[in-house]
């Protein structure tokens, strides 16, 4: 109904007496409208001596309710409450804690004994990683993008990479990456030629990403003190993303990369560098040998720009994946590769400060 239809016309066919003439006060409506509309019923406006004590005790209650209580037994209405906001609500982590802290507890048992027992079975704990790693990858790649990275030849190659580096050094890692590009292109070529660029493309990112990456790792255990070089590049990496989530979740109100990672903050970050700092003059001065504590704050500052990248680089990649984690092996963890985020880049800046600080041997 619009606004037009409120108002009633003075002229034949207008109920009502004269008094009411004067004020119109019901909707107006044509012959045709009055045919199929119910009209409303007319009360006479009829002096009644009742109907007039009423409306005064009606207005000496309307009154009452303004000055206060007409009767002495009568009590004021009492205002409604307003109800009071639920109290704030503590931060919670986004995962399951306890299977966080069991998984971690177990990886970290089997990587220090087979770290200081047997060197060549922390190669296999590499190389394990690295195709899983790829697995995951790979499976996430074509799952959301339709992207085909030949997973056979990353594997196989992958795991070469890091045993080349171990046995043949950074020339040996090199070579392996190079066959394994070359292995990736002759492979896809067994397919249909539509998507061949995107799928090589990814196929070498991959084998970059991953196994190259992790080359690292094993040429830090190459050294007469490499099961401590290792073991001080895993500390310094899980300090730094310890330090940013403990300060991030309790002090963060700045976001750092809202539309990387929204989770992450700046407080965050300097929780990461101030941690891995403390961690690193540390390491340097009990664990490797000729170490300074100076050197130490220098490699905790780098390992937490690093270990910051390389998450905010892997959250980018499940971003335009439209994933939150690359898998479900790992409970309160996600995947391998949301683990290995912060170590694969982290790999080759320690490696690098380490062999400029005390050397290679």
């Amino acid at each position: 109904m619009n606004d037009s239809s409120w108002g009633a016309p003075q002229g034949a066919g207008y109920w009502g007496t004269p008094e009411m003439r004067a004020a119109p006060a019901g909707p107006a409506h044509d012959v045709h409208d009055a045919q199929q509309t119910r009209p409303m019923p007319i009360v006479p406006d009829v002096p009644d001596a009742g109907r007039d004590a009423q409306s005064r005790d009606d207005r000496d209650r309307e009154a009452a309710h303004v000055s206060g209580p007409l009767f002495r037994d009568e009590k004021p209405q009492e205002p409604m409450s307003t109800p009071l906001p639920p109290p704030p609500q503590k931060k919670r982590a986004g995962r399951d804690l306890r299977a966080a802290i069991g998984v971690g507890v177990g990886l970290g048992a089997v990587i220090g004994v087979s770290l200081f027992i047997v060197k060549a079975a922390f190669i296999g704990v590499i190389v394990a990683a690295v195709v899983v790693g790829l697995w995951e990858l790979t499976s996430r790649l074509q799952e959301r993008k339709g992207i085909k990275a030949p997973l056979v030849p990353l594997a196989v190659g992958g795991a070469a990479m890091v045993v080349a580096g171990y046995a043949r050094g950074p020339e040996g890692a090199w070579i392996a990456m190079a066959l394994t590009a070359l292995a990736v292109l002759v492979w896809r070529m067994t397919e249909l030629p539509d998507g061949y660029l995107k799928d090589v493309t990814a196929g070498v990112f991959a084998a970059f990403y991953v196994p190259f990456l992790a080359t690292f790792v094993a040429l830090m255990l190459t050294a007469d003190d490499g099961s401590w070089r290792v073991l001080t590049f895993l500390i310094l990496t899980v300090v730094s993303d310890t330090g940013a989530y403990a300060v991030g979740w309790r002090f963060g109100t700045h976001k750092l990369a809202p539309r990387i990672s929204p989770g992450k903050t700046r407080e965050g970050l300097f929780g990461a560098v101030a941690f891995a700092m403390v961690a690193g003059a540390l390491c340097m001065e009990f664990l490797i040998d000729g170490g300074a504590w100076w050197q130490g704050l220098l490699l905790g500052l780098a390992v937490a720009a690093s270990a910051t990248l390389g998450d905010l680089g892997e959250s980018m990649i499940k971003r335009d994946l439209g994933i939150k984690d690359m898998g479900t092996l790992l409970p309160g963890h996600g995947g391998i590769m949301d683990r290995l985020d912060s170590l694969l880049p982290t790999a080759p800046v320690v490696w690098l400060l380490l062999v400029l600080f005390v050397g290679s041997g």
